[in-house]
Protein backbone atom coordinates (compact mmCIF):
# COMPACT_ATOMS: atom_id res chain seq x y z
CA UNK A 1 0.00 0.00 0.00
CA UNK A 2 1.33 3.42 -0.91
CA UNK A 3 1.86 6.43 1.31
CA UNK A 4 0.16 9.71 0.45
CA UNK A 5 2.01 13.00 -0.10
CA UNK A 6 0.57 15.46 2.41
CA UNK A 7 2.97 18.39 1.86
CA UNK A 8 5.75 19.61 -0.44
CA UNK A 9 7.77 22.50 0.97
CA UNK A 10 10.91 24.28 -0.22
CA UNK A 11 13.81 24.15 2.21
CA UNK A 12 14.51 27.50 3.86
CA UNK A 13 18.29 27.24 3.48
CA UNK A 14 18.18 25.73 0.00
CA UNK A 15 15.13 26.63 -2.12
CA UNK A 16 16.34 24.24 -4.80
CA UNK A 17 15.48 21.36 -2.45
CA UNK A 18 11.95 20.21 -1.65
CA UNK A 19 10.94 18.45 1.56
CA UNK A 20 8.48 15.63 0.97
CA UNK A 21 5.97 14.75 3.71
CA UNK A 22 4.18 11.42 3.60
CA UNK A 23 1.12 10.75 5.75
CA UNK A 24 1.80 13.92 7.71
CA UNK A 25 5.47 13.20 8.47
CA UNK A 26 8.74 14.36 6.87
CA UNK A 27 10.01 11.52 4.69
CA UNK A 28 12.89 12.78 2.53
CA UNK A 29 14.06 15.69 0.38
CA UNK A 30 14.45 15.91 -3.37
CA UNK A 31 16.01 18.31 -5.83
CA UNK A 32 13.35 20.70 -7.13
CA UNK A 33 13.73 19.29 -10.66
CA UNK A 34 13.08 15.74 -9.45
CA UNK A 35 10.13 16.79 -7.29
CA UNK A 36 8.57 18.90 -10.07
CA UNK A 37 6.18 16.10 -11.10
CA UNK A 38 4.90 15.43 -7.59
CA UNK A 39 1.81 16.98 -6.06
CA UNK A 40 0.01 16.80 -2.78
CA UNK A 41 -2.35 13.84 -2.76
CA UNK A 42 -0.15 11.58 -4.89
CA UNK A 43 0.41 8.08 -3.57
CA UNK A 44 3.94 6.66 -3.47
CA UNK A 45 4.78 3.02 -2.96
CA UNK A 46 8.25 1.80 -2.00
CA UNK A 47 9.21 1.21 -5.63
CA UNK A 48 8.32 4.80 -6.60
CA UNK A 49 10.12 6.17 -3.54
CA UNK A 50 13.26 4.20 -4.42
CA UNK A 51 13.13 5.42 -8.02
CA UNK A 52 12.69 9.04 -6.89
CA UNK A 53 15.67 8.79 -4.57
CA UNK A 54 17.82 7.23 -7.29
CA UNK A 55 16.89 9.99 -9.73
CA UNK A 56 17.56 12.53 -7.01
CA UNK A 57 21.03 11.11 -6.45
CA UNK A 58 21.76 11.39 -10.17
CA UNK A 59 20.54 14.99 -10.23
CA UNK A 60 22.59 15.91 -7.15
CA UNK A 61 25.71 14.37 -8.69
CA UNK A 62 25.11 16.29 -11.92
CA UNK A 63 24.62 19.58 -10.06
CA UNK A 64 27.74 18.89 -8.01
CA UNK A 65 29.68 18.42 -11.25
CA UNK A 66 28.32 21.71 -12.60
CA UNK A 67 29.38 23.51 -9.41
CA UNK A 68 32.90 22.10 -9.70
CA UNK A 69 33.16 23.52 -13.22
CA UNK A 70 31.87 26.90 -12.03
CA UNK A 71 35.10 27.40 -10.07
CA UNK A 72 37.46 26.36 -12.87
CA UNK A 73 37.67 24.05 -15.84
CA UNK A 74 38.46 20.45 -14.90
CA UNK A 75 39.27 17.15 -16.55
CA UNK A 76 36.97 14.16 -16.53
CA UNK A 77 39.28 12.41 -14.09
CA UNK A 78 39.33 15.38 -11.70
CA UNK A 79 35.53 15.58 -11.59
CA UNK A 80 35.26 11.82 -11.14
CA UNK A 81 37.61 11.95 -8.15
CA UNK A 82 35.75 14.82 -6.50
CA UNK A 83 32.31 13.24 -6.96
CA UNK A 84 33.51 9.98 -5.44
CA UNK A 85 34.99 11.95 -2.53
CA UNK A 86 31.55 13.51 -2.02
CA UNK A 87 30.13 10.03 -1.51
CA UNK A 88 28.30 9.40 -4.77
CA UNK A 89 28.26 5.72 -5.89
CA UNK A 90 30.59 4.87 -8.76
CA UNK A 91 27.67 3.92 -11.03
CA UNK A 92 26.05 7.32 -10.50
CA UNK A 93 29.38 9.08 -11.05
CA UNK A 94 29.93 7.27 -14.34
CA UNK A 95 26.43 8.16 -15.55
CA UNK A 96 27.03 11.78 -14.57
CA UNK A 97 30.33 11.94 -16.40
CA UNK A 98 28.81 10.42 -19.55
CA UNK A 99 26.04 13.01 -19.47
CA UNK A 100 28.47 15.88 -18.99
CA UNK A 101 30.68 14.62 -21.82
CA UNK A 102 27.66 14.30 -24.13
CA UNK A 103 26.67 17.88 -23.29
CA UNK A 104 30.23 19.09 -23.99
CA UNK A 105 30.59 20.31 -20.42
CA UNK A 106 33.62 18.05 -20.07
CA UNK A 107 36.07 17.87 -22.95
CA UNK A 108 39.55 16.58 -22.13
CA UNK A 109 40.86 17.43 -25.59
CA UNK A 110 39.76 21.04 -25.25
CA UNK A 111 41.12 21.16 -21.72
CA UNK A 112 44.52 19.85 -22.83
CA UNK A 113 44.83 22.37 -25.66
CA UNK A 114 43.89 25.29 -23.42
CA UNK A 115 46.19 24.11 -20.64
CA UNK A 116 49.18 23.69 -22.95
CA UNK A 117 48.59 27.04 -24.64
CA UNK A 118 48.38 28.84 -21.30
CA UNK A 119 51.43 27.12 -19.83
CA UNK A 120 53.60 27.61 -22.89
CA UNK A 121 52.58 31.24 -23.19
CA UNK A 122 52.80 32.28 -19.55
CA UNK A 123 54.80 29.66 -17.68
CA UNK A 124 56.96 27.93 -20.32
CA UNK A 125 58.23 24.45 -19.57
CA UNK A 126 59.37 21.49 -21.60
CA UNK A 127 57.04 19.36 -23.65
CA UNK A 128 57.92 16.38 -21.45
CA UNK A 129 57.03 18.33 -18.33
CA UNK A 130 53.73 19.43 -19.86
CA UNK A 131 52.89 15.81 -20.72
CA UNK A 132 53.64 14.86 -17.12
CA UNK A 133 51.35 17.60 -15.77
CA UNK A 134 48.51 16.51 -18.06
CA UNK A 135 48.91 12.87 -16.97
CA UNK A 136 48.65 14.03 -13.35
CA UNK A 137 45.29 15.54 -14.26
CA UNK A 138 44.10 12.28 -15.78
CA UNK A 139 44.49 13.27 -19.43
CA UNK A 140 44.99 10.37 -21.83
CA UNK A 141 48.52 10.17 -23.28
CA UNK A 142 47.26 10.37 -26.86
CA UNK A 143 45.18 13.48 -26.12
CA UNK A 144 48.15 15.07 -24.35
CA UNK A 145 50.50 14.29 -27.25
CA UNK A 146 48.09 15.84 -29.76
CA UNK A 147 47.80 19.04 -27.72
CA UNK A 148 51.55 19.34 -27.23
CA UNK A 149 52.22 18.96 -30.96
CA UNK A 150 50.62 22.37 -31.49
CA UNK A 151 53.19 24.33 -29.46
CA UNK A 152 56.80 25.34 -30.04
CA UNK A 153 59.80 23.04 -29.64
CA UNK A 154 61.72 22.80 -26.37
CA UNK A 155 64.48 25.17 -27.43
CA UNK A 156 61.99 27.93 -28.20
CA UNK A 157 60.09 27.27 -24.98
CA UNK A 158 63.31 27.32 -22.96
CA UNK A 159 64.31 30.66 -24.49
CA UNK A 160 60.91 32.07 -23.58
CA UNK A 161 61.25 30.81 -20.03
CA UNK A 162 64.75 32.25 -19.72
CA UNK A 163 63.65 35.64 -21.02
CA UNK A 164 61.07 35.85 -18.24
CA UNK A 165 63.67 35.00 -15.60
CA UNK A 166 66.96 36.67 -16.52
CA UNK A 167 65.91 40.08 -15.24
CA UNK A 168 66.11 38.61 -11.74
CA UNK A 169 69.73 37.67 -12.33
CA UNK A 170 70.95 41.13 -13.32
CA UNK A 171 74.34 41.97 -11.88
CA UNK A 172 75.32 38.44 -10.85
CA UNK A 173 78.71 36.96 -11.68
CA UNK A 174 78.73 34.71 -14.74
CA UNK A 175 79.11 31.47 -12.80
CA UNK A 176 76.27 32.29 -10.43
CA UNK A 177 74.16 33.47 -13.37
CA UNK A 178 74.71 30.16 -15.19
CA UNK A 179 74.01 28.06 -12.11
CA UNK A 180 70.76 29.80 -11.25
CA UNK A 181 69.45 29.84 -14.80
CA UNK A 182 70.41 26.17 -15.22
CA UNK A 183 68.47 25.27 -12.09
CA UNK A 184 65.49 27.33 -13.15
CA UNK A 185 65.25 25.72 -16.59
CA UNK A 186 66.00 22.28 -15.20
CA UNK A 187 63.07 22.51 -12.80
CA UNK A 188 60.86 23.13 -15.81
CA UNK A 189 61.93 19.88 -17.41
CA UNK A 190 64.33 21.12 -20.07
CA UNK A 191 67.20 18.84 -21.06
CA UNK A 192 70.87 19.58 -20.44
CA UNK A 193 71.53 20.13 -24.15
CA UNK A 194 68.67 22.63 -24.47
CA UNK A 195 69.73 24.48 -21.31
CA UNK A 196 73.33 24.64 -22.51
CA UNK A 197 72.29 26.13 -25.85
CA UNK A 198 70.01 28.71 -24.24
CA UNK A 199 72.69 29.85 -21.80
CA UNK A 200 75.26 30.01 -24.60
CA UNK A 201 73.01 32.28 -26.64
CA UNK A 202 72.17 34.49 -23.67
CA UNK A 203 75.78 34.85 -22.61
CA UNK A 204 76.79 35.58 -26.19
CA UNK A 205 74.12 38.26 -26.39
CA UNK A 206 75.28 39.85 -23.15
CA UNK A 207 78.90 39.86 -24.36
CA UNK A 208 77.96 41.48 -27.69
CA UNK A 209 75.99 44.14 -25.87
CA UNK A 210 78.95 44.91 -23.58
CA UNK A 211 81.34 45.08 -26.57
CA UNK A 212 79.12 47.63 -28.29
CA UNK A 213 79.00 49.74 -25.16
Amino acid sequence: MGRRITALTAQKNNPQKVNVFLDGEYAFSLARLVAAWLKVGDSLDEEKITLLQQNNQREEAYQAGIRLLSFRNRTKSEIEKRLIEKGFPLEVVQETLSKMVDEKLIDDSRYAVNYVEYRSGNLPRSRRFLAYELRQKGIDDEIAATAIQEIADDLTLAKQAAEKYVSRLHGLENEVFRRRLTGYLGRRGFSYDVITEVIREIMSGVKNKMDKE
